[in-house]
């Protein structure tokens, strides 16, 4: 079939290719549209006008009813029922996570489809219902598939491990000054107004963060500056410090709570903010750098054992920092290749494109690749330099190798953490064994709601 893709960068070509009294929307029979592109006030209401008869959106999930202050979830949503309000349209909703925890964004979905579906306890229905539901809403799991197909290889089995590692002394004192630090600002803003304290406590977060993530995502933070601040509500902050799983993952180094942090900072508190970027500095490429030294040794066991790895990291800067360091430290026919959200959609894709399959392979990639990528062609095994602090993330992850497509019987996932490391600590005993257990309870992964920071 031949699709156009209908975006900013494709608009203009588009336009010159069709009848000038035609609409792109109109003279094109098959396009692939982002939602949030056609869910502008600039946009809407030409696709409007003239959408197709058949419409597929993916990752549904994402345009379930919000909040008001989700105000672009909240567009795709009302892009989403005026595209359903022709009866005669055909609608086909995707989502590997229809069910968010939260009824009522669920029941939203199911409305679209049919709009009695909204005042329904979906939790609760007779057989009647239920056979009625049945014949709009199909769910079918990998265990479902796996039955069906018998004997042919359509997944590989996914071995999971953990690798860890303890922090040198040096890593350790920055740590450990860099937490006294957070502390003491979100102790001593106690008395602040509310949004004050916000502020502090989510420039706090954001901080160790990137002081756990790496000396260059650290130096970053602490010694550079986004330039003028424009986030003032200390609410809004939590977004540069918990990654969502709706949308495009942003992957820069959060100096935006930082900074806005330090307004409120004494002149002795920003010295101190000093002294910790002259401690990250000094890590830098070391051997000092303990967290890095033992991921090159996993790095070099995995390629051992004949896996091809991803590993990723939380930020620009990490993901560079890594790349540039296993370089230096693997032989010259291991491809290292490293992907950020710095680098537009085609040219991600041509460097996918360019690694070769007949030598040894490491990708080095932010969460910019999580979603919309076929990895499971190259790659055969994951590690988390960063954990994420959300458990959707982890397995969208470790889903671009274990994925329909994979040739290989067996893939990777390996959990990477310090063992000394307290925030790596917290992470995995309330969030990622919790969803562990989930998944070996239930045989399937439950999405954690985007409100559950």
């Amino acid at each position: 079939m031949d699709a156009v893709v209908v975006r900013s960068s494709t608009i203009a070509q588009l336009e010159r290719h069709k009848p000038a009294a035609l609409s792109l929307y109109e003279y094109y029979p098959i396009q692939v549209i982002s939602i949030d592109w056609v869910k502008s006030e600039r946009n809407k209401y030409q696709f409007l006008q003239f959408c197709p008869e058949m419409v597929i959106i993916d990752e549904v999930h994402g345009a379930a009813e919000a909040s008001p202050k989700n105000k672009s979830q909240q567009q795709r949503h009302q892009l989403l029922r005026e595209v359903a309000a022709d009866q005669r349209r055909h609608l086909i909703m995707l989502t590997a996570t229809p069910h968010s925890g939260i009824p009522e964004a669920f029941k939203s979905l199911l409305a679209i489809l049919k709009p009695e579906f909204g005042s329904w306890d979906v939790a609760n229905l007779d057989e009647e219902k239920r056979v009625i539901l049945a014949r709009h809403f199909v769910q079918r799991t990998r265990k479902d598939i796996l039955t069906i197909w018998g004997d042919e290889h359509c997944f590989p089995e996914r071995l999971t491990t953990d690798e860890t590692y303890e922090l040198s002394p040096e890593y350790w004192d920055l740590f450990h000054r860099t937490y006294d630090f957070c502390s003491e600002i979100v102790r001593s803003g106690e008395n602040l107004e509310q949004r004050r304290r916000r502020v502090r406590y989510w420039g706090a977060l954001a901080l160790l963060r990137c002081v756990m993530s790496s000396p260059a995502a650290a130096i970053t933070a602490l010694r550079k500056r986004a330039g003028s601040v424009v986030v003032e509500e200390g609410e809004e902050l939590k977004s540069f410090i918990f990654e969502s799983t709706e949308g495009i993952a942003s992957d820069e180094i959060p100096t935006s709570p930082i900074e806005v942090a330090e307004k409120d900072l004494s002149t002795s508190e920003r010295s101190k903010l000093w002294e910790l970027g002259r401690l990250a500095e000094r890590l830098f490429g070391s051997a000092k750098d303990s967290k890095l030294r033992r991921c090159v040794e996993v790095v070099k066991e995995l390629l051992k054992e004949d896996y091809s790895p991803i590993i990723w990291c939380r930020y620009v800067a990490t993901a560079e920092y890594v790349a540039q360091e296993l370089m230096k430290e693997l032989p010259r026919e291991v491809q290292v290749v490293a992907i950020t959200g710095r680098i537009g959609d085609e040219e991600r894709r041509a460097k996918i494109d360019d690694i070769s399959t007949h030598q040894p392979r490491i990708l080095v990639a932010t969460d910019c690749l999580s979603e919309g990528i076929n990895l499971q062609e190259k790659f055969t095994a994951v590690v988390h330099y960063d954990l994420p602090w959300n458990p959707n993330r982890l397995e969208q992850r470790e889903g671009r190798v274990d994925r329909y497509g994979q040739s290989a019987k067996k893939v990777k996932a390996v959990r990477f953490y310090g063992r000394d490391n307290p925030v790596d600590g917290a992470v995995i005993e309330v969030l990622l064994n919790k969803a562990k257990e989930i998944h070996r309870t239930l045989g399937t992964y439950v999405p954690v709601p985007e409100e559950g920071e």
